[in-house]
């Protein structure tokens, strides 16, 4: 009997059990790690993101500390120069221009003709009232004749008083449209008068509407003026100062005139009257200066800035930019940041507006640090970022 053969290799076989073991529990440890280790970047991007938004609401603010308004005495306004005097020149008679005088920019004296009219009617209706004013000149002297002979006669007893009285009384009828007919005389004189315009004053024309040949009606109030003359010796400038100014603006204060066809000149003027009043449309009182105008160089009609040297006023004389005053229902009002960072909203007292800055009476001190240009929507407790190199000197930053 052969006994059976037993191989040379023994089989081979797969990896046990316990193998298997290990192997599983260090791919589930791989697996937790990575698990693991996205679920803590996701946490800390998270967090990262939320300090990011927190952050991000913050808002950045720039500031601004309040300075001495000890230079502020400068108020400028708007004004309008005026003549010292103006008139335009309109025909009182109808016509026609028969010849021109004066033209624009010429000057003039008191009574020079500007214009002549040529008015036929006028002069036919003067000759006929001096010749109706002949006829009751004659009527007067018959009916005083007749009357004084009527009273010698009365005298003698040859006439009764009733004749003499009527005599009388047409005299003094017949007198009476003699007075009326001479009267129509004077007043075609005049009115034959008007057909030469003539300047009111000494000054310069500066408007001219009179053309040769053209027909003028007198009376048309749609009509333009033939001749405007103005009295530019001196000129009135009137400004519209807002009632808050008011009471620092007293009659002979001298100001001065900036135009901008004069560039780094100014003209002295005086503040020579004011209307004491508010206009309720405007909220401004009107006043008026005088200025000296030896070289003309002041037109009328022109645009000047009035510079009035108000002085000092209004409680501690801080200013601030106008951009870091915030305006609601309650007043004007400045948000001041704290040394903590958090912001107060503060009622103050405006002393001034100048446009560019605003004089302040009260509260705010040089020491505050006034958020310049703030948020409509901020309020007492917010919490701001200072931005790095805003504020003036001596203004420290936020921690």
């Amino acid at each position: 009997m052969h006994e059976p053969s037993h191989p040379e290799h023994p089989a081979e076989t797969g990896p046990d059990g316990r193998t298997l073991k290990r192997v599983g529990i260090g791919a589930g440890i791989v697996a937790l790690l990575v698990v693991g280790v996205g679920v803590a970047t996701r946490i800390s991007a998270t967090n990262e993101l939320r300090d990011t938004a927190t952050q991000a609401a913050i808002p950045s603010v720039a500031i601004v500390s309040p300075k001495s308004g000890a230079t502020s005495g400068s108020l400028m306004l708007p004004g309008n120069v005026q003549a010292y005097n103006s008139a335009a020149i309109y025909a009182r008679t109808n016509g026609y221009v028969r010849r021109w005088l004066a033209d624009i920019g010429d000057t003039v004296r008191a009574g020079q003709a500007l214009a002549v009219l040529d008015a036929p009617e006028i002069d036919q209706q003067l000759a006929q009232a001096q010749a109706d004013y002949q006829t009751a000149l004659a009527n007067q002297r018959l009916a005083g004749t007749t009357a004084k002979r009527w009273s010698v006669m009365l005298a003698k007893d040859a006439v009764s008083q009733q004749e003499s009285d009527e005599k009388a009384g047409d005299l003094a009828a017949k007198s009476a449209l003699s007075n009326a007919a001479m009267a129509n005389v004077k007043r075609l004189r005049a009115m034959q008068g008007f057909t030469r315009l003539a300047a009111p004053f000494d000054g310069v024309v500066t408007s001219r509407a009179a053309q040769i040949g053209a027909l003028v009606v007198a009376g048309n109030a749609a009509s333009q003026p033939l001749f405007t003359v103005s009295d530019v010796h001196r000129m009135r400038i009137y400004v519209r100062v807002p009632q808050g100014y008011s009471a620092q603006l007293k009659v002979g204060m001298p100001a001065k005139l900036v135009l901008p066809e004069y560039p780094g000149r100014s003209f002295a003027a005086t503040l020579t009257r004011s209307a004491g009043a508010v206009d309720a449309q405007s909220g401004a009182v009107l006043v008026e200066l005088q200025a000296a105008n030896p070289d003309r160089a002041l037109k009328p009609g022109a645009f000047a800035q009035v510079d009035f040297d108000v002085g000092q006023g209004g409680g501690n004389g801080l200013s601030l930019p106008g951009s870091a005053i915030l305006y609601g229902n309650s007043g004007p009002t400045v948000a001041v940041v704290g040394r903590d960072s958090r912001v107060t909203v503060r009622p103050i007292s405006i002393a001034r507006d100048e446009g560019a800055t605003v004089l302040v009476a009260s509260g705010v001190t040089a020491s505050d640090r006034v958020i310049d240009s703030p948020p409509d929507s901020i309020q007492s407790g917010d919490r701001v970022n200072v931005q790095a190199g805003s504020g003036s000197k001596g203004a420290g930053r936020a921690g």
